[in-house]
């Protein structure tokens, strides 16, 4: 038998840096606060992610594999159930809550989704070219994002369709398709911005058709002409579509100044926090904007600001270095390892990694609308934090088998011995 590789440095290192920085901002954000019990269930969360990371290393990745649309059950399932028992917040019902735990079950359903769309994409009998394969993959991917629709959590949805859509060309879908698919839903919700970003949009997306084939299409016009007229529909009945806290970061977005001590105060008051911290920072626990609490709930979605002005560019810049070696060392690990369902679990786990970095810091410093999406590794939050820990333990699994992983080799369906 050959020997297994070594444990990836690179990965560990990376989690590791930006879990101690995670740690350090939500000790800051929460310094003072009465709420510094969340540094230590956040303290405690890396523990347990530690212990899932060590089960997953150590364990078969077949388990993961062959169990795969049981756990996409179970993430279904809690969407379900969190509809029905979860709690209120902030306009949202995201959360449920047992005994002295809460958890986000859309955090779970990612993750399964992934998974299970691995295994289903990576089946031998599975053609994304026959039409019925490719509705049960998109009925797959459209069934957990309904459901978090009706919470309603848009920034949740918003992360999940980038993986889908890189998982479905991996596998082999077409581009070209997938854009006729996915440009209309995209007009859509340009709909809830204003006229001119509608019309450039939409213009665009007609080039990018455009060019495929040199000339105008038919069923070019088919798409984008019903999906500019509904992107036209959402615009002109948005207060009607949208719930009041939507529209108010959609307005603050346009021009924060609109609504400066409401919906953009929080959007202003990070982007002060983020110039403030200048070149070194203001140092660990001495920042002003966080220590005196201009940001609300400062811990979660607008973590990055706590990091910026403490500990500045620097302090910034290395955050940014430690996600760039994780998404690097993974994106490595997915073409280094030839085996189908890796690719596919790695492919969809990158992609939800580095959109949710790009989400979270753009809407930080005004770049994207205020979503709610969180910093991964770092801002606080249990269930976001071990389904990422889990998923670095799975891609360590991979590497510590990869010379037993052939194209398909140590992820076939583990066969029952005979009687």
């Amino acid at each position: 038998m050959e020997k297994q590789s070594k444990l990836d440095q690179w990965l560990l290192v990376s989690m590791a840096g930006l879990l101690v920085l995670g740690l350090m901002a939500v000790y800051s954000a929460t310094n003072g606060t009465g709420e510094t019990t969340l540094f230590y269930r956040q303290l405690s969360w890396c523990m347990i992610g530690i212990v899932a990371v060590a089960l997953v290393y150590f364990n078969d990745a077949r388990i993961l594999r062959d169990n795969s649309y049981m756990l996409y059950i179970i993430g279904i399932a809690l969407l379900v159930a969190v509809l029905i028992f979860g709690r209120k917040i902030a306009g949202q019902t995201s959360w449920m809550k047992i005994g002295f735990f809460s958890f986000q079950p859309s955090e779970i359903a990612k993750i399964a989704t992934i998974l299970a769309m691995a295994r289903f994409l990576s089946d031998d009998e599975t053609d994304i070219t026959l039409i019925q394969h490719l509705f049960i993959a998109l009925a797959m991917a459209f069934i957990p994002v309904l459901l978090i629709m009706l919470q309603p959590d848009m920034g949740t949805m918003l992360t999940i369709l980038p993986f889908v859509a890189v998982m479905l060309i991996m596998a082999g879908f077409d581009i070209y398709i997938l854009m006729l698919i996915t440009f209309p839903f995209i007009l859509m919700v340009a709909g809830f911005f204003n006229i001119y970003f509608i019309i450039a949009l939409a213009l665009l997306m007609f080039l990018a058709l455009f060019l495929e084939h040199k000339k105008i299409q038919l069923h070019q016009l088919f798409i984008l002409g019903p999906g500019l007229a509904a992107s036209l529909f959402m615009h002109r009945f948005s207060n009607e579509i949208l719930k009041p806290h939507q529209i108010k970061r959609i307005q603050t977005f346009i021009d924060p100044m609109s609504d400066p001590q409401g919906a953009g105060y929080n959007a202003l008051q990070a982007k002060i926090a983020i110039s403030s911290g200048g070149f070194f920072g203001k140092g660990f626990l001495e920042g002003t904007q966080t220590q005196l609490r201009f940001i609300p709930a400062q811990w979660t979605d607008f973590i990055f600001c706590v990091i910026a002005e403490e500990l500045g560019f620097i302090g910034a810049s290395l955050m940014l270095a430690l996600y760039l070696v994780l998404i690097l060392r993974l994106i490595w690990i997915m073409f280094s390892i030839h085996n189908k369902f890796v690719e596919l679990t790695l492919g969809g786990f990158v992609t939800l990694l580095f959109v949710h970095v790009v989400i979270n810091i753009g809407m930080t410093v005004g770049l994207i609308p205020v979503i709610g999406v969180p910093l991964p590794f770092v801002s606080y939050g249990g269930s976001s934090l071990l389904g990422n820990m889990i998923m670095v333990g799975l891609a360590l699994n991979f590497v510590r088998n990869k010379r037993n992983l052939g194209y398909h080799g140590g992820l076939e369906p583990r066969k029952k011995s005979a009687p």
